[in-house]
């Protein structure tokens, strides 16, 4: 089984988005293509030498690493350096290098999270503010006939999300006119005819990093050939991303009691 190495980064970048690294990160694909089948990934902190003979020994065609392989602009390409030699190996034997590093360590259920799950820590917050994702609202008219299973669609998408609570959003009745021109699939109503009918204005709110995935998501829900709709940025505060974490132990204990703990639970 194998799936388009496109496809593969494009679920990683919904889990950990680009705009969540700090600025000047070295991230993304940094060596190879994307554009390929592949039926074996290799997960790795650092990209070393023995990493990659690893990767050839299995027939690995994506590294996806933490740390970049390529941090500094190269002046020469010197197969006898050990950077050298790593990248000429992933070259020859076609292994693409992709490099999720803080924007990783940012994301909810990233590395940070992670390691503040790995000791119980409550009420936790970001130590450092790397972005801040902007509240937006979607509004779509939409046939009453299909409200449920569009609202369900950029539900499940990521929409209506705020605070503790899902699945918000709101609808009125209204009505709608058009008039279906040439070349057009009218879902009501006949060509060059003018349509009167009720519709639904449902509007939801939902984070802009989640954008393209929840308007395609209606899109592909709705009924209609061409949807209309309207995005707005609102002014109210949206989601802060971080990094680090600073919370609550879920119980006191003396410093050295944390220290064993730190050493048991990251074996170190």
């Amino acid at each position: 089984m194998s799936a388009n190495g496109q496809t593969i980064i494009q679920q990683m970048e919904l889990f950990a988005p680009k705009v969540y690294a700090v600025p000047d990160d070295k991230i993304g694909l940094q060596i190879g293509t994307l554009n390929k089948p592949v039926s074996h990934v290799m997960v790795t902190l650092d990209v070393s030498e023995a990493v990659v003979d690893e990767a050839i020994a299995n027939g690995v065609e994506l590294i996806i690493a933490h740390h970049a392989v390529i941090y500094r602009p190269l002046k020469d390409l010197r197969t006898e350096s050990p950077q050298g030699r790593v990248l000429e190996k992933c070259i020859k034997h076609n292994i693409a290098v992709y490099v999720a590093h803080t924007n990783l360590d940012v994301t909810p259920g990233g590395i940070n999270d992670m390691l503040a799950n790995a000791f119980e820590l409550n009420e936790t917050q970001p130590l450092d503010k790397v972005y801040e994702d902007q509240l937006m609202k979607l509004v779509v008219y939409v046939p009453s006939s299909h409200l449920e299973t569009v609202s369900s669609a950029v539900f499940a998408a990521g929409a209506g999300e705020i605070g503790k609570y899902a699945g918000c959003g709101f609808s009125v009745d209204g009505m709608g006119t058009f008039t279906p021109g040439p070349g057009s699939n009218p879902y009501i109503g006949q060509i060059g005819i003018k349509e009167t009918l009720e519709e639904i204005r449902f509007e939801t709110v939902f984070l802009k990093s989640k954008q393209r995935k929840i308007v395609q998501a209606m899109i592909k829900a709705h009924p209609y050939d061409e949807v209309a709709y309207d995005i707005f940025a609102i002014d109210v505060p949206g989601v802060s991303y971080g990094l680090g974490r600073v919370g609550k132990l879920p119980h006191t204990m003396t410093l050295g009691e944390l220290i064993e703990q730190v050493k048991e639970r990251l074996d170190v």
